[in-house]
């Protein structure tokens, strides 16, 4: 049994990949074998929970999932505690290995209620697992999760959440908030994305010894996605210099949203750049910042775009408009951010040259956020929320460069590339500017002689970490974000 560290990379499985490995391994395992292996595997995380726990409800389903849960009682059982097992399947609709671990419970002397217990000081939900449909939990489930999410108790969750999408972390009304959730055989991507993150607590990881890594099979079931690791850190050459680094030059500020790009451009110069240039569409009321005084203005005219990496969009209002038909035309590296993917969304000959530039090998990043992401593929947030990965990979095949669909596991994919689910950050990013210095992360990434996908995935993974590691007081603003760098 594994505890997820986020420091290292892991492969993530549809539902789907993971039917398909389990059906593999079921075949190689004498039968019953997977359970069996899954309810102890609950059994000693329950106990290391809540080792003094007397009486541990276990809520279990009519599915694999239930028997799971059935399973652990079990166990649970013969090690002197009192599982209380309330069951909405039946000995004779369960299937073949569910009906098998019931018997083997009432053989062990568990006990069955018919509602869950007033006391108990451990819960495990068994109730759905990844076999949920997209219909909300109904009916005594329904009453049953209500209670859990309201029980003093610490609940631990057997695969996923009760209520909990695997594939896309989509979670229904109701669905189990967890403190621990044990993912069988695989991880999947739910976990991770959009409601994941807040439903499933401290994940762990048993793949019940089915061996689904090996190569044959590996090559037979390849991951979803990636859940991101830690990027490893490229220590500077004595012998380099700051041309060595890259320049990045932030192309935006329209009157009154300056901020946005010095945001950017600061983000830029702490994340690594070597020098980092200023365009700001104000006019240009700046020719020195006073507070970051490496920071080098210019008219967007005298930029050299071609030469540098551009990051174009940040505060930049209806003023990005002109600049842009440039930048997407001749620019070699480029990170799109904020207004730029809006002006971008409402016109389509801007949509014809982003999509040209991947065939003449220019780099792009495209940063939205889920209203962004909806504007340029015609549809809703709550669309793209849905299902992050898919809409991820919509923006890909339209318009042939890397995307980053920000939020709770922020997504990062890119043609070639098994989407990454990101797993760093949390709520102090909820505040404005600290996509802006995002945006200025990957361009500095970029600059620095990362491929677009590489730059991508290194400044989400050091974004969200720098908020991880922040102690403070809760807020955290963009600009302190820029300096954590």
């Amino acid at each position: 049994m594994l505890k997820i560290d986020f420091r290292s990379r892991q492969a993530l499985y549809s539902v789907d990949a993971t039917r398909r490995i389990e059906h593999a391994a079921q075949a190689a395992l004498p039968s019953h074998t997977l359970m069996q292996r899954a309810g102890l595997a609950v059994a000693q995380l329950a106990l290391a929970m809540a080792p003094h726990a007397r009486c541990i409800w276990i809520a279990c389903g009519p599915g694999n999932n239930g028997g799971d849960g059935l399973e652990a009682a079990m166990h649970l059982q013969r090690w002197g505690k009192s599982p209380v097992v309330t069951w909405l399947g039946s000995p004779d609709k369960a299937p073949p290995d569910a009906a098998a671990s019931y018997q083997r419970a009432v053989a062990a002397g568990v006990t069955f209620a018919d509602t869950p217990p007033h006391d108990y000081d451990l819960c495990i939900d068994a109730l759905l697992g990844v076999g949920a449909d997209t219909r909300a939990p109904e009916g005594r489930m329904a009453e049953w999760i209500e209670r859990i999410n309201a029980g003093p108790a610490a609940v631990l969750a057997v695969d996923i959440p009760t209520g909990l999408q695997a594939d896309t972390g989509v979670a229904a009304q109701p669905s189990v908030k967890a403190q621990h959730t044990l993912s069988l055989l695989t991880l999947k991507p739910g976990l991770f994305t959009a409601h994941g993150r807040d439903a499933v607590g401290t994940v762990w990881l048993d793949d019940l010894a089915a061996d689904h890594g090996s190569a044959a099979q590996a090559q037979a079931v390849a991951p979803t996605a990636w859940l991101a690791g830690a990027p490893m850190a490229a220590a500077r050459l004595h012998a380099s210099h700051k041309g060595s680094f890259g320049d990045v030059a932030v192309v935006g500020g329209a009157p009154g949203m300056t901020g946005a790009a010095l945001l950017a451009a600061s983000a830029a110069l702490h994340a690594g750049a070597g020098r980092v240039f200023v365009g700001l569409l104000d006019g240009g009321t700046l020719s020195v910042n006073t507070d970051q005084p490496e920071l080098m203005f210019r008219a967007v005219n005298a930029l050299d775009l071609h030469a540098m990496t551009v990051v174009c969009g940040c505060g930049g209002g209806d003023a990005v408009h002109a600049p842009l038909l440039k930048i997407l035309s001749t620019s070699a590296l480029l990170v799109i951010d904020a207004d730029a993917i809006n002006t971008i969304a409402n016109d389509t000959q801007l949509q014809a040259l982003l999509s040209a530039r991947s065939r003449r090998l220019a780099a792009t990043v495209l940063t939205p956020h889920p209203l962004e992401a909806a504007r340029l593929l015609g549809s809703t947030a709550a669309q793209v929320q849905q299902n992050r990965m898919a809409a991820a990979q919509q923006l890909v095949q339209r318009f042939a460069c890397t995307v980053v669909l920000k939020g709770s596991g922020t997504v990062i994919a890119a043609p070639g590339h098994t989407p990454v689910i990101n797993p760093t950050g949390n709520a102090r990013l909820a505040t404005a500017g600290t996509g802006d210095v995002l945006a200025g992360m990957v361009g500095a990434r970029l600059a620095g002689g990362l491929d677009a996908f590489e730059a991508a995935c290194h400044a989400v993974y050091q974004h969200g970490l720098a908020a991880d590691r922040w102690q403070n007081d809760p807020s955290l603003t963009a600009g302190t974000l820029s300096r954590l760098l």
